[in-house]
């Protein structure tokens, strides 16, 4: 599995021959790409209806969007994408060679693009090149999206111990989500081995020393790899301690 992060919560994941890009927002200081540089992915997943979350949904209408019912319907009213998946919060949806798995985030999901409507639940997606089932399989690969939330009990009781993410990107930024400290407890209690840092320095609220988050999740106890990404860089997740 093939992960690489273009700024703020925007994600661009590659399992075998599916690529899915989640939360396309191209209008931040970690990317130097246009969504016109990059190649439509077969899926676009939308955690929420925030503008900093689906601005550049448009861009990739020839694509897949999967997303709460109301944010699909939505984007394709609105942006003219013809082929929609609404999912709902606990839902598992194969997407090619992927497994999406909806989960709850604890935040707001209101359209601020001057259309006012519901957008749904605000949620994360866990994205696994495996179906999930109460059985652990060692030898698959699997990526939790947090989206924006705040701390809470599912990532112990639920995402940690039957989804099993291997690895997480968490919201730092505080102010409109978890700040670094909470965050760093996200990933002690998802259990992951990886840990990204995502939705800081995008606004001046948002403005965070990712290397706060690595202290912090050093002194819940956990043994994750924190790595801190540079725009538009891509890792692999196979690659990565302790793989």
């Amino acid at each position: 599995m093939e992960l690489t992060w273009h700024g703020h919560s925007t994600w661009h994941v590659t399992v075998d021959d599916t690529s899915l890009l989640i939360d396309p927002f191209f209008d931040n200081p970690h990317t130097d790409l246009d969504p016109a540089d990059v190649d439509d992915p077969d899926y676009v997943l939308l955690t929420h209806g925030h503008a900093d979350h689906i601005a550049h949904v448009g861009e990739f209408a020839d694509s897949t969007v999967v997303a709460m019912p109301e944010l699909a319907g939505y984007v394709a009213d609105e942006y003219g994408v013809d082929d929609t998946v609404g999912m709902n919060l606990g839902g598992t949806v194969e997407c090619g060679d992927a497994f999406v798995t909806m989960h709850r985030a604890d935040h707001s999901s209101g359209i601020e693009t001057g259309y006012e409507a519901y957008a749904g639940m605000p949620a994360g997606f866990v994205v696994s090149d495996a179906m999930p089932t109460q059985v652990s399989d060692e030898e698959s690969q699997t990526f939790y999206h947090a989206g924006d939330t705040q701390l809470m009990t599912e990532m112990r009781e639920v995402i940690g111990p039957y989804l099993e993410p291997d690895a997480v990107a968490v919201p730092i930024g505080d102010h409109f989500t978890m700040g670094p400290m909470q965050a760093a407890v996200a990933v002690d209690w998802v259990d992951a081995d990886v840990a990204f840092p995502m939705h800081y320095d995008t606004f001046p609220p948002i403005e965070q020393d990712p290397e706060d988050f690595e202290r912090e999740v050093e002194a819940t106890g956990s043994d994750a790899d924190v790595q801190i990404l540079s725009g538009d860089e891509t890792v692999d997740l196979s690659e990565l301690e302790p793989y």
